[in-house]
């Protein structure tokens, strides 16, 4: 059973930084690809950041230059560096990825999100 937990949210001051983790656990073949996305209320869900297998990186626009993606392979785990955080990052975090395990080939699972909320 593949789960990803995620890890470090929480409440932080405008200019405030945090990071986020997400490790990834069960039966896992290979890693094709995680990144992160949020949801604020009243609004989609929207690809923050990722990151391939191959170590390619893809931000939004809104983060680039503030947040920073990360994998450390060896313990299935990827990274959220966020840096000079504005009240408008403030939503609910979830990770993803896309995953071989030794059943399903390029099958994509969810995290159940962590909350970032950021005060003005």
């Amino acid at each position: 059973q593949v789960q990803l937990v995620e890890s470090g949210g929480g409440l932080v001051q405008a200019g405030g930084s945090l990071r986020l983790s997400c490790a990834a656990s069960g039966s896992i073949f290979s890693i094709n690809a995680m990144g992160w996305y949020r949801q604020a209320p009243g609004k989609q869900r929207e690809l923050v950041a990722a990151i391939t297998g191959g170590g390619s990186t893809n931000y939004a626009d809104s983060v680039k230059g503030r947040f920073t993606i990360s994998r450390d392979n060896a313990k299935n785990t990827v990274y959220l560096q966020m840096n000079s955080l504005k009240p408008e990052d403030t939503a609910v975090y979830y990770c993803n990825a896309d995953l071989t395990t030794t059943t399903y080939y390029h099958r994509n699972y969810w995290g159940k999100g962590t909350l970032v909320t950021v005060s003005s």
